[in-house]
């Protein structure tokens, strides 16, 4: 049995999506990756509203049976790490209402999968996302060829078939203590 799987790389300038079909016998196919484009120029409200458009327009044509989404824990541009915030919230809100089952990926975790290694430079990830998908040349957008590597790491995660459990005792330090601060918060908001 074939599904379809959506990787998306959220970005307030450029949000990059990658739908492959993953086939049995850990195969993938590419079906289609781009970039949805906002000008900075653009008042915020507009430029989420455009990407949220944009998004639900391509659920309506892909129809994927998941979505992968890129987790940034922290980078050094604090304006760079709300827009991405933002986008990523208006692509949960979107998957929820739609019921569309959404997991997480962190970069490394996705260069993991894709390169066999954690530190694996942007140009290698996009080297092998290609190979990987039996492409001509590597996607032009960085940020498609990002995405492209979260559906496969979405894939593949989906194939291993692992529980809950396992996947927490296969996360990493870090990864381990952003859920116990993700369970602290969700204790304080019941309280």
């Amino acid at each position: 049995m074939s599904t379809l799987l959506l990787g998306i790389d959220p970005g307030l300038t450029r949000c990059g999506f990658g739908l492959i079909e993953s086939l049995p016998g850990r195969k993938i196919k590419h079906v289609e990756h781009g970039v949805i484009e906002t000008a900075a120029s653009m008042p915020l409200p507009e430029r989420l509203a455009f990407i949220a458009t944009q998004f639900e327009e391509l659920l309506d044509r892909a129809q994927p049976s998941s979505i992968g989404l890129e987790r940034v824990f922290a980078q050094q541009n604090l304006h760079s790490v709300m827009g991405v915030a933002q986008v990523s919230g208006v692509v949960l809100m979107i998957a929820a209402r739609r019921g569309i089952p959404i997991s997480m990926h962190t970069p490394t975790e996705v260069k993991l999968s894709v390169t066999g290694s954690g530190r694996a430079a942007k140009s290698q990830v996009a080297t092998m996302v290609a190979k990987l998908l039996s492409l001509d040349e590597v996607p032009k957008s960085a940020d498609a060829a990002d995405a492209l590597a979260i559906a496969i790491a979405c894939a593949w995660r989906s194939l291993a078939g692992l529980s809950q459990s396992s996947q927490q005792s296969q996360q990493t330090t870090a990864q381990q203590k952003w859920q116990s601060a993700i369970e602290a918060s969700k204790r304080k908001s019941k309280a």
